[in-house]
């Protein structure tokens, strides 16, 4: 957590829901990354290092990162929902924050859980990471999505995301060695999302 990392609590369909927000040099920016945790149940928090590491590239790329605690974790309200509340939280921190297209990113179940909310919005962008397709319906997402997985992956075998990927012509990007948590693999995840987003500003 970073030094400058602050608390904000907004009201959701369960109760509150706890937020940890990051902005850019200190300043506020309208344009907003959503970064959703991984499973609850499995000790999922905000404070999920692959959570934070999102956080951190889109404030360095100008971002202002809201990372919620589903309901049920830390200090939110609520129980878990096995994937349905959790979409109703994540629309109502956007609904808070007024983001008129905000990017949407997540891990593991908070991946998955954003496939879903993408479905009521057009999205700035999306990031999924280690998406857990095998714990939570994981809906289709547009073409320009950045699907990150590790090769070890042994919590969400790489082989379930391309069974999954493949009909959408969506490609995958590979870390090799990294395991499901990305362990000694984070700042080759966070460097992938950012050259991704340098890449996409330079076209024509």
């Amino acid at each position: 957590m970073r030094a400058s990392t602050r608390r904000e609590f907004v009201a959701g369909p369960a109760g509150k829901i706890e937020c940890a927000v990051d902005e850019p040099e200190g300043r506020a920016s309208q344009n907003i990354a959503l970064v959703a945790h991984p499973h609850p149940l499995h000790g999922g928090t905000l404070d999920n290092k692959v959570a934070q590491t999102l956080a951190r590239a889109f404030v360095e790329l100008g971002y202002t990162a809201w990372r919620p605690n589903f309901r049920g974790v830390g200090a939110s309200e609520g129980r878990h929902d096995e994937g349905r509340g959790e979409v109703d939280d994540l629309a109502a921190v956007l609904a808070h924050t007024e983001a008129k297209q905000p990017v949407l990113a997540g891990f593991s179940f908070g991946a998955a859980v954003q496939t879903n909310l993408a479905q009521r919005m057009t999205p700035e962008r999306m990031v999924l990471v280690g998406l857990a397709v095998r714990h939570l319906e994981s809906m289709p997402v547009p073409a320009d999505t950045i699907v990150i997985h590790g090769e070890q992956d042994t919590t969400v075998p790489l082989a379930d995301v391309l069974d999954w990927a493949r009909p959408l012509d969506l490609p995958v990007v590979v870390v090799p060695g990294a395991d499901h948590f990305f362990h000694r693999r984070l700042v080759i995840l966070r460097a992938i999302v950012q050259n991704s987003w340098q890449r996409k500003a330079e076209q024509p």
